[in-house]
């Protein structure tokens, strides 16, 4: 091999070794707070140096009012939106849309009849979709449940819950997303859930029609038995997700009923939270019973569910409207380790070792994840007005965006 070729050939070596090493850091985000439900992302090596507080924003797009969050598959990002701006605006309707996450341009848009529904707030869904098996699941928040084709938006199968199974509407609306559980589609709708069939819409089993909270059932282990904790409008509720059979509940009652953070579980333990001076508890549990560990204020989870790193618990305490104080905690006590304010009541997730902040006015905020200090990195302005949705992490880029629905790819890599 002459000296020309083997410089071309070494070159494309680490060409490819490039490229399957970007592949082996990069996943895919298909439902609410990712792959495991838990806001982590296994990506590494996507932060760069940003200078003078600037990020490079690759692309915009307006995807309508609402606090759907996103979902990433195969370079596609799913969201929803309605397209009115107040309650007075006619032919209001709800929009799923999917794009090409590296353009911003829409491939296909479903619409279909919805109220906006501005209830003190900007209203629009609140539920994220869920990729699976190449369709998408949505649910409103008037409780109509929407199975499409995830490449061409094609309808495979609707239900309107609450009119079909005469379910009971939460004071916001229906907020969970859908959690698929092998053959079912499980929804956080009535007092312990209802499941459908995942490829045709049939009810396979229910609970009573009232009771529904704000959260996204969870899947998780009681030694080798399956469960689902949904955080419903009194308690938290624990079902064995093939039947919906009730295994444990333990009491929670938050002013307005507003149970909306996902519990977490860590082995046979789980941490609670929920604003209006709520607080938080950590919860020990077994296949049929739980007994409270500790409760205390430390932690008030209005909307955004916290993230477990390394034993600490991060997340915004404080209800929304500027107040909030990003915390980190001791899962195992409870304790406080640090707090900062100064982002409003915000969102985040975790990755590398770094919490992906937005906070309550739109500045995107790099930290450390670490439990002895607030550490930040790097912060820039990203978006303009409210900013409740959790950004996600996706294939190295940070996607945002805000209530009235604009809509942001970051290049976190610096600008």
């Amino acid at each position: 091999m002459g000296r020309k070729n083997g410089y071309k050939f070494i070159i494309l070596a680490v060409i490819i070794m490039l490229a399957i090493a970007t592949l082996a850091t990069a996943a895919d985000w298909p439902q609410w707070r990712g792959p495991n439900s838990d806001g982590i992302s296994k990506e590494t090596g996507w932060l760069g140096v940003w200078h003078d507080n600037r990020v490079k924003i690759d692309w915009k797009e307006s995807v309508g009012t609402g606090f759907s969050s996103l979902s990433y598959s195969d370079n596609r990002l799913y969201t929803m939106g309605n397209n009115a701006r107040d309650k007075d605006d006619k032919n209001q309707k709800d929009i799923v849309y999917c794009l090409d996450a590296r353009s911003g341009k829409i491939i296909w848009k479903s619409e279909y009849p919805s109220d906006l529904m501005p209830k003190y707030y900007e209203g629009g869904p609140s539920a994220t979709p869920t990729i699976h098996d190449g369709k998408v699941y949505t649910f409103s928040k008037h409780g109509l449940a929407l199975c499409l084709d995830a490449l061409t938006g094609k309808e495979i199968w609707k239900r309107d819950l609450q009119q079909e199974e005469n379910l009971k509407q939460p004071t916001w609306g229906f907020a969970g997303s859908v959690t698929i559980f092998n053959d079912l589609a499980i929804y956080n709708a009535g007092q312990s859930g209802i499941a459908l069939n995942k490829d045709t819409g049939k009810t396979v089993w229910k609970s009573d029609p009232q009771g529904a909270g704000y959260s996204t059932p969870y899947i998780f282990k009681i030694g080798d038995i399956t469960a689902a904790a949904l955080f419903t409008d009194q308690e938290i509720t624990t079902i064995d997700p093939a039947t919906g059979k009730v295994l444990w509940t333990f009491p929670w009652k938050t002013s307005y009923d507003v149970n909306a953070a996902q519990p977490i579980v860590n082995g046979s333990e789980m941490f609670i939270s929920s604003g209006y001076k709520r607080g938080c508890a950590l919860i020990k549990f077994t296949a049929d019973a739980a007994e409270k560990v500790y409760e205390l204020k430390t932690m008030q989870n209005q909307c955004n569910s916290c993230v477990l790193w390394k034993d600490h618990i991060y997340g915004f305490s404080g209800n929304v409207g500027g107040k909030g104080i990003l915390k980190c905690l001791d899962f195992k006590t409870g304790q406080e380790k640090w707090s900062q304010s100064g982002l409003g009541t915000g969102s985040l997730m975790i990755s590398d070792d770094k919490l992906i902040i937005l906070s309550e006015s739109g500045d995107l905020v790099i930290a450390e994840a670490d439990s002895t200090a607030f550490k930040q990195r790097e912060k820039a302005k990203i978006l303009e007005g409210k900013c409740w949705t959790v950004p996600i992490l996706a294939d190295g880029r940070i996607f945002a965006r805000n209530a009235a629905g604009f809509l942001v790819c970051v290049n976190p890599r610096g600008s």
